[in-house]
């Protein structure tokens, strides 16, 4: 019999029995549609997380904080200075943070984070982000300067302003016994930058001169050191961190912005890893359909069997006409599996991103977007179709080795 004639005498079989076929088919669906929705959402996800932390910070750059020994502001010379690697670094800038308050001129008070840093310092190493879209960026600025992120000015981009550059903010933050207080005046408002802060400005920092910070927090205690390499491979990075680790010690940790990429991508790819394997369940579950449903197929046909096989048909064509069953019945489940997956993630995408973006990473909204990459459509396809034939092996093998005689017997 032709491939042609096999594959014909498959569908008629799978029409014959349209509604047995559905109900089988309805298990392989909901396994490849998990996969599918799931695994597009988790990729989606670590591509939308991993640009938006590639946004808020660059790849040259080191973040050192204390580890068992507080850091002070002699230490960015230190570190600019050690033999091995002052070649490779460009700049250090201390950092002094702490949680305070700003109230406006209506009186409406917000928690935020004061950031006390040097402006002409971080305006030279981050000239792209550290820039006003509206007023000015002192480089010698009065102690009472501040400068707001645009999420503060605009809280939260929804149009409720709640300062402008050349406002008057009071400023509180909570010092050992007593509140601390003054007037500050905002000089400027960042444009938008977007993406995570890890060692850059971002859009819900509030950053004050750092010898106003020193003074007003009553510490030369740093939070951190941002240190800026001249180069952002691998090699720099990695050789640069050992030499302030070893300079101190062991006593600091250091973080890059490569390597907090290399792990957010690494753990979204266990999950999905470990997604999928759960999802795959429903398949085998839908395998053991398959095969329960060949062996009444087998059953129910095997007169109709043994008149093939008196009429000359061999026994690998009435395997191949099985297995063809079962494959067609497993292509068309995965395929609609894979349009019903990529439509449930891309619902639930919809919905989450309407309600009010509630994804948020060191909060800068993330905005899910599924993704189905030719990758996962190829994985799903061989997997479906994969597990309906393997799981009518046995029950096709059993059909082509009917004794003839007593299939023409069976009633």
């Amino acid at each position: 019999m032709r491939t042609r004639d096999v594959f014909g005498y498959s569908f008629s079989a799978i029409k014959l029995r349209k509604l047995r076929a559905a109900l089988t088919m309805i298990g392989i669906v909901i396994g490849i549609a998990a996969i599918i929705a799931l695994l597009s959402l988790t990729q989606g996800e670590s591509v939308t997380i991993t640009h938006s932390f590639e946004q808020g910070l660059s790849a040259n750059t080191l973040v050192v904080t204390g580890q068992n020994t507080p850091l002070y502001a002699n230490y960015t010379d230190q570190i600019m200075a050690i033999p091995s690697v002052s070649q490779d670094i460009t700049a250090t800038i201390p950092i002094i943070q702490q949680a305070g308050y700003l109230t406006n001129s209506s009186g409406t008070t917000m928690k935020v984070t004061l950031i006390g840093i040097n402006f002409t310092e971080a305006e030279q190493a981050f000239p792209t982000n550290f820039a006003s879209a509206s007023g000015t960026i002192p480089l010698n600025p009065p102690s009472n300067a501040i400068i707001v992120g645009a999420k503060i000015g605009n809280l939260n981009s929804n149009g409720t302003i709640f300062v402008n550059a050349g406002d008057q903010l009071k400023v509180t933050t909570q010092v050992p016994i007593v509140n601390e207080t003054y007037m500050g005046n905002v000089t400027a408002v960042f444009a938008p930058i977007g993406g995570v802060n890890f060692a850059g400005p971002s859009d819900i920092g509030v950053y004050i001169p750092i010898n106003q910070a020193q003074a007003y927090f009553g510490t030369n205690q740093l939070s951190e050191i941002i240190v800026q390499l001249k180069s952002s491979s691998n090699g720099t990075v990695t050789t640069v961190s050992k030499a302030i680790s070893n300079y101190f010690n062991g006593q600091v940790n250091i973080e890059s912005a490569t390597a907090i990429i290399n792990t957010i991508t690494s753990a979204l790819s266990t999950v999905s890893a470990v997604i999928a394997g759960i999802a795959g369940i429903s398949l085998l579950v839908a395998g053991v359909s398959i095969m329960n449903i060949m062996i009444v197929s087998m059953v129910e046909r095997t007169r109709e069997i043994g008149i093939l096989k008196a009429l000359g048909m061999k026994s690998r064509t009435v395997l191949s006409a099985f297995l063809c069953e079962s494959a067609i019945v497993g292509l068309i489940g995965t395929l609609v599996g894979i349009g019903v997956g990529w439509g449930v993630a891309n619902l639930y995408a919809a919905l989450v991103n309407h309600r009010s973006q509630l994804v948020q990473v060191n909060g800068a909204a993330v905005n899910l977007a599924p993704i189905l990459t030719p990758e996962v459509v190829i994985l799903a396809l061989a997997f479906g179709i994969g597990v309906s034939i393997l799981f009518a092996m046995w029950p096709a093998w059993r059909a082509s080795k009917l004794n003839v005689v007593e299939a023409l017997r069976y009633e």
